[in-house]
């Protein structure tokens, strides 16, 4: 169940990004909402799957999984360019996600 809860927390990081980026400075209302809310969300969430799940995993699964949605979602947007070299990139950052999970046999 942790597991579960630190890939929804890793999906409200890039939520709570993306909100960031377009509440230009908190000046818009709706953005700057979902800005706060996801953020506690998220924060709630990764505090709570690291009960069980090692810090330095759950931080690194954590913030793996925002970055990647957020580049995805920016790509998908048009908001960044879409490149070879990027994609690499985001399959080689999830490929050590899952590589970060399948060593913790320990924490399921």
């Amino acid at each position: 169940m942790a597991w579960i809860v630190l890939i929804i927390s890793g999906v409200l990081e890039a939520v709570w990004a993306t909100a960031l980026g377009k509440a230009e400075g908190f000046t818009r209302l709706w953005p700057s909402i979902v800005f706060v809310i996801g953020l506690a969300a998220s924060m709630f969430g990764l505090a709570w799957a690291m009960r069980e799940i090692p810090t330095a995993t759950a931080y690194a699964v954590w913030v793996g999984i925002g970055a990647s949605l957020t580049v995805i979602w920016a790509m998908i947007t048009g908001d960044s360019d879409v490149s070879w070299i990027r994609i690499l990139l985001i399959l080689g950052l999830v490929g050590c996600i899952v590589g970060l999970k399948l060593i913790d046999p320990g924490h399921s």
